[in-house]
């Protein structure tokens, strides 16, 4: 069979991966620590922090990624790589807040409904859920037979199925770079996402609000990888709004669709569509899954992966500077989309992206491997009312280095009452020796420089 191109490949992939993962990877001078301290902010604690761990009632195994809200209210949190949350409630909405549920969800799973007076602001919050068991659709619900069908339709019902009114939204971004197992770098923001409606072509416009890093490179062989985008790396997988970086009508028809097992979200009924690229396709395309439900067509997730097969045309996709004596290309490209509702109306919830790379040096043995993540969750939203749209200078750029613009890890009250991802266990480690380390400089007559 005859192998044919992409009949946009510009639109559907290349354009994507530049403005939502571009590495930058740039040598270093000294192998030193850069930090920057900050006065600490003294504040009286205004809020209600509960933490605990959500895990599978089958296995006992953390659920990652499972969502934690107050019904009726707009805040909210996910856990982290070992399922542990960290939900704070702001001491202005607590008498209400007391008197509402707090709605734990996972994909697959039942959702558990909880008072929040049940739980220990001691930390002692163990949380198990069900696996939903998948019944015959209601005769009400019509099985189709065309997956990609589906997806064409769940595509147009954007503008009636999701948020159709301006909308401010904080997020909690955090962004990590490993060698191997080994954490070498973190930043975190806190940012302000003025979400432009489902049915608009405008791009959502993203205000830094608080920012901080911590980062030790001497862990970094002799480089000091980057990751430009920050925000927008997460925020560009909202597939319903972005959808011209996947799916269009033209690149729809480069894709296999067919149906997986159904699933249950929310007591929900849930196809789940399998894509991949028809094998005549030779440029780069995506492969995944889509969870679209059933009664409404809507898609409520999606976790895909970008098909890497030249080494060559992956690496000057998403390598932007680099040592001529080293070749660097990505071993693998993931990412995951997941939306809530509130109201009858969805919006984008959650969002990471993975990518692994290797570099392989001149005149060396061992190549070095090296993994990237990027995570936004939304924990809590407003209608924007005014539809105030920040001017360009007040905000980020899509291609914006988050390392270059936080601030060091000082203060530990730095995000107050916001909701944030909990820090698993290696990053909260790795956050320590690294301080430990600039200390121990400091304390031997060392200097830190910006």
């Amino acid at each position: 069979m005859k192998q044919k191109k992409n009949q946009n490949p510009i639109k559907s992939w290349f354009a994507a991966c530049i403005m939502m993962s571009l590495i930058w990877v740039s040598g270093t001078q000294s192998a030193f620590a850069f930090f920057q301290d900050v006065q600490q902010e003294r504040q009286d604690q205004s809020f209600k922090q509960y933490k605990g761990e959500v895990t599978g009632a089958d296995s006992n195994k953390s659920l990652v990624f499972a969502t934690i809200a107050i019904e009726g209210t707009n805040v909210s949190t996910i856990t982290n790589a070992d399922g542990e949350f960290s939900l704070k409630v702001p001491n202005d909405m607590f008498n209400d807040a007391m008197n509402s549920n707090v709605l734990v969800s996972f994909l697959g799973y039942r959702t558990k409904s909880i008072p929040l007076v049940q739980f220990d602001e001691n930390g002692n919050n163990k949380i198990e859920l069900s696996v939903s068991i998948t019944e015959l659709p209601e005769v009400n619900v019509e099985v189709p037979k065309d997956a990609e069908a589906l997806v064409r339709e769940t595509l147009k019902q954007k503008g009636v199925n999701y948020f159709d009114d301006p909308t401010l939204m904080t997020a909690f971004y955090r962004e990590t770079i490993k060698k191997r197992r080994r954490n070498v770098s973190l930043s975190e923001a806190v940012v302000n996402i003025y979400k432009t409606p489902y049915n608009s072509s405008k791009k959502d416009g993203v205000k830094l609000y608080k920012a901080r890093k911590s980062t030790d490179y001497s862990k970094l062989d002799t480089l000091a990888l980057k990751l430009q985008g920050g925000p927008f790396n997460a925020l560009f997988v909202d597939v319903m709004k972005y959808p011209e970086y996947i799916f269009t009508d033209e690149t729809l028809e480069n894709y296999n669709f067919s149906f997986d097992r159904s699933t249950r979200v929310n007591d929900r009924l849930i196809y789940v569509v399998d894509f991949k690229q028809l094998e005549s396709i030779t440029d780069p395309l995506y492969q995944g899954k889509l969870y679209i439900d059933a009664e409404n067509k809507i898609l409520t997730s999606a976790i895909f992966s970008l098909n890497i097969t030249d080494k060559d045309l992956a690496s000057r996709m998403f390598v932007r500077k680099k040592p001529a004596n080293a070749r660097v290309w990505p071993t693998e490209v993931a990412y995951r989309v997941d939306y809530r509702e509130k109201n009858g109306k969805w919006y984008y919830g959650y969002s990471n992206v993975l990518m692994e790379f290797k570099i392989n040096w001149d005149k060396r043995l061992f190549n070095s491997v090296y993994s990237m993540t990027c995570e936004m969750a939304v924990t809590d939203w407003e209608k924007n009312m005014a539809t105030d749209y920040p001017k360009s200078k007040d905000r980020i750029k899509s291609s914006i280095i988050l390392a270059d613009e936080a601030i060091g890890f000082a203060d530990p009250d730095f995000w107050g009452e916001y909701n944030i991802i909990e820090p698993d266990k290696s990053i909260e480690s790795a956050i320590e020796k690294i301080q430990r380390q600039l200390q121990k400089t400091r304390d031997n007559g060392g200097t830190s420089a910006r």
